[in-house]
């Protein structure tokens, strides 16, 4: 699935998600995934959506989505309510990460995550040359105004799962700049290289 003018990662995040597949897409914005989904894959999607004016940009576009916060309005679903449920580009910015993939799981079959990766090289090189906290397109935030609150790397990631009893399905690092529209699918030293980590989850 390659949709001009959506983000790189979410194309991934759409290309594995199966035709008429049932979607919650957390923290989606301004709804560029499920517009995607509904049009392409004829998906029944749901959103959640903190900021107002996003949510009533998704409603203009027929889309249904939940104003709230993602923490509290995901309890709300019932067990397997969904079969796919999406967290991109918002985990480092969660304050219990642990309790919110497993909610995801509770609610949905499969979770999907994309995160930035705090180990690529551009990063591992500022921080070494300058002694300062890194700003890239990706992070491109001063300390002390971020709304990032989580360093996440993808071999953190990893571990995590493993110590949360997480299957991972599918994983994938790609190299792209902060919310552009192509990229690549890395193979060599992804932990170094990729700009982004999006691992596809379940339950063991």
């Amino acid at each position: 699935m390659n949709t001009p003018g959506m983000r790189f990662d979410l194309q991934i995040i759409a290309s594995w998600i199966q035709e008429r597949a049932k979607v919650l897409d957390l923290g989606c914005g301004w709804g560029d995934l499920l517009q995607a989904l509904v049009a392409e894959k004829s998906v029944a999607g749901t959103g959640i959506e903190i900021y107002e004016e996003r949510v009533a940009h998704c409603i203009r576009q027929g889309l249904s989505v939940v104003q709230g916060d993602l923490n509290a309005e995901i309890r709300d679903y019932p067990d397997q309510s969904f079969d796919y449920v999406v967290l991109s580009q918002t985990l480092q910015q969660v304050y219990d990460p642990a309790a919110i993939i497993h909610e995801m799981l509770r609610v949905g079959r499969y979770g999907i995550v994309s995160f930035p990766n705090f180990s690529h090289w551009r990063i591992r090189l500022q921080v070494l040359l300058t002694g300062q906290a890194p700003r890239t397109r990706e992070l491109p935030y001063q300390w002390y105004d971020t709304p990032n609150i989580r360093v996440i790397t993808i071999e953190d990631f990893r571990t995590f799962c493993k110590a949360q009893r997480l299957a991972i399905l599918d994983q994938i690092a790609i190299n792209t700049f902060y919310h552009d529209t192509r990229g690549h699918i890395l193979h060599f030293l992804p932990t170094l290289r990729g700009a982004y980590g999006i691992f596809l989850l379940s339950r063991k």
